[in-house]
């Protein structure tokens, strides 16, 4: 009888028993997430204990400030401004109605704890049916979920915020394009952005692929689609409640640059957050008429997820905040677009050292300077986790960038096929290629 660790081993192609067993890696995966916040759900999350033990949660914070422990449903019951959901509507929805999933009301720390406990789940189902959905986009590489199953960054931050459900739609959406599934795609991404800014994005590997291959009309059906999606979900809320609908834009648009963002070199400047995102969305603009120029030049048509890829990390990089919990959106495209496992390792090492330094930090700001007082390793720890996090991300775009230049490199390609999330343009003969720079 074959083993479970050489059945993935030496997996290709998705079977049932290989997805099987993906599964049960990922209930370990999940087994380890919550380890990693039975503190906060013996003790609770109060104060600055919950950051120095790792444990900070929004879904924990959110139930109590938000107006969720009594039932008020976001964009609907109305809230005042300091209350009001800073989330896109789907999110907002799911945050909605997870609360009413908890039975009585009123804000209790059982009542807390059995929200928390709800919202991981539905977490953790996102993350099983991405690790699925990678599996099937890899095609003849399916082994490589396993690094998604087992992600240390989506153990450490599958239970901090609800942004697994966006990156699930953004999987299962380019899924659906591999599959041709055009209509499907759309709405599949539609739904993400409507959770999660960032699926909306993954449209610039889809304009500059379809271009290329003369196949503009899968584009267009499929970004109809994806709008008619958001468009479902956003306008009861912009016709009924728009203050607090957009109170996501507006956030978005005015904070100051916050934990983890490039542009804290750069306060010195005096910017305001308006400022800095005018910056910042100039700095994005440009990195993506890069990566365009770079589809549209490459001497064999790019894959889908070495776009992508490069495109979610210049947004990450260039955004003012880092989250700790945006590594999820980078991991289901790297393992697609560059499974080299040792690499991902210590990528991954390099997040949970950022990861770590984070909550300390917050620890040390939320007790008032107390702890880890008289010391600056804290802050030294916060800085040197920024610079290697986002090192490592660079370098994982030089490589991707690499391998686009010089497919004779890329181990996806090696396995014989030319594009597995391409869809209607894999092989099919280019149409329009601008020439190389020498």
């Amino acid at each position: 009888m074959t083993s479970p660790l050489n059945t993935l081993r030496t997996a290709r192609e998705a079977t049932r028993p290989v997805i099987g067993w993906l599964l049960v890696a990922t209930v370990i995966g999940a087994v380890l997430a919550v380890l990693t916040k039975q503190w906060c759900r013996v003790n609770g999350w109060s104060g600055a204990d919950q950051h120095i033990h790792l444990c900070y949660s929004d879904f924990a914070q959110l139930f109590g400030t938000r107006g969720l422990a009594d039932k008020l449903f976001p964009f609907y019951t109305g809230l005042p401004q300091d209350q009001a959901l800073e989330y896109p509507a789907l999110l907002a929805v799911i945050a909605g109605v997870t609360a009413f999933m908890v039975p009585g009301i009123g804000f209790s720390p059982e009542r807390q704890l059995a929200y928390f406990d709800i919202n991981s789940v539905g977490s953790f189902i996102c993350w099983a049916i991405i690790v699925v959905a990678v599996a099937y986009s890899a095609r003849r590489r399916s082994r490589d979920a396993l690094l998604v199953a087992l992600a240390p960054g989506i153990i450490l931050t599958s239970q901090l915020n609800w942004d697994l459900w966006a990156v699930m739609f953004a999987t299962v959406g380019m899924l659906a394009f591999s599959r041709k599934h055009i209509y499907l795609a759309g709405v599949l991404l539609g739904l993400g952005a409507a959770a999660k800014l960032y699926p909306f994005f993954l449209f610039g590997a889809i304009l500059v692929l379809c271009f290329r291959s003369g196949r503009m009309s899968a584009f267009w059906k499929s970004l109809a689609a994806a709008v008619a999606a958001w468009l479902v979900v956003n306008v009861p809320f912009m016709l009924t409640a728009f203050d607090e609908w957009s109170r996501f834009y507006t956030f978005s648009s005015e904070r100051p640059i916050s934990f983890s963002s490039m542009w804290l070199a750069f306060t010195w400047t005096g910017l305001d957050g308006k400022g800095f995102s005018l910056l910042s969305n100039a700095c994005f603009a440009l990195a993506c008429l890069g990566i365009a120029y770079l589809g549209l030049s490459a001497k064999r048509r790019p894959r889908m997820a070495q776009l992508a890829f490069l495109i979610i990390a210049a947004f990450i990089l260039f955004n003012k905040v880092y989250s700790p919990q945006f590594v999820m959106w980078l991991i289901p495209l790297y393992i697609l677009a560059r499974p080299r496992w040792r690499e991902f390792l210590l990528w991954q090492l390099l997040e949970a050292y950022h990861w770590a330094a984070v909550w300390l930090l917050s620890a040390k700001i939320v007790s008032g300077g107390t702890f880890g007082a008289g010391t600056a390793w804290i802050e030294i720890a916060y800085g040197t986790g920024i610079a290697a996090h986002m090192a490592m991300v660079v370098y994982i775009c030089v490589r991707i960038i690499g391998d686009i230049r010089h497919p004779e490199r890329d181990l996806v390609r090696a396995e014989g096929d030319d594009d597995p999330m391409g869809g209607v343009v894999e092989d099919a003969p280019d149409r329009f290629v601008l020439p190389a720079r020498r």
